[in-house]
């Protein structure tokens, strides 16, 4: 991300979500709220949650940019799964570079997955695909993770309802959130 200041524009994300981490309901809610603000910034072509759904199963969640087929993942597989199987923050400058790479859209160039971790455990994370390369570096890492913390910390205090399992099961349901575009 180039000709703009992360630095204020994150400022203004994390000041937008304050309310939202303070009232959402339920999980979905907290999450399409999330994916909305982030879904802003310049290059963030494809914005989503997935949700550690099973000790080996990512479930796709609230997203926007492009459909995906990729409503369920693996857990080790492509960047997502290896952020679960590793528990870490994965940031990929050119995804044609790596061997694991499941392609969402031929026009994704690049890639960060961070974690958002519930009482020190996996929970879920924050995915986003842009179609530059090179499109996200420390500073979008450092907030993102900042970000994903305080949702973490949010389910602990809130102790938010779970999400909505229909709204997990098939991209169309996220067919609202997508028209936000």
């Amino acid at each position: 991300m180039t000709d703009f200041d992360k630095g204020a524009a994150y400022a203004r994300i994390q000041e937008t979500l304050r309310e939202p981490l303070a009232t959402a309901k339920t999980e979905t809610e907290l999450y399409t709220q999330v994916v909305q603000a982030l879904h802003a910034l310049p290059t963030y072509d494809w914005t989503g949650i997935y949700i550690l759904t099973s000790p080996d199963t990512l479930s796709l969640g609230p997203y926007l940019g492009a459909p995906t087929e990729h409503v369920t993942i693996p857990v080790g597989r492509g960047i997502c799964g290896r952020s679960a199987q590793e528990d870490a923050t994965v940031l990929v400058a050119d995804v044609s570079q790596e061997g694991n790479y499941l392609a969402c859209s031929l026009d994704t160039r690049s890639e960060i997955v961070v974690p958002i971790r519930v009482r020190g455990a996996y929970h879920a994370q924050i995915d986003v695909d842009s179609h530059t390369l090179n499109a996200f570096d420390a500073a979008d890492q450092e907030a993102l993770e900042a970000l994903a913390e305080r949702i973490g910390r949010r389910h602990v205090a809130r102790a938010i309802g779970p999400a909505d399992p229909a709204r997990l099961a098939h991209p169309a349901a996220n067919r609202d959130l997508a028209s936000c575009r």
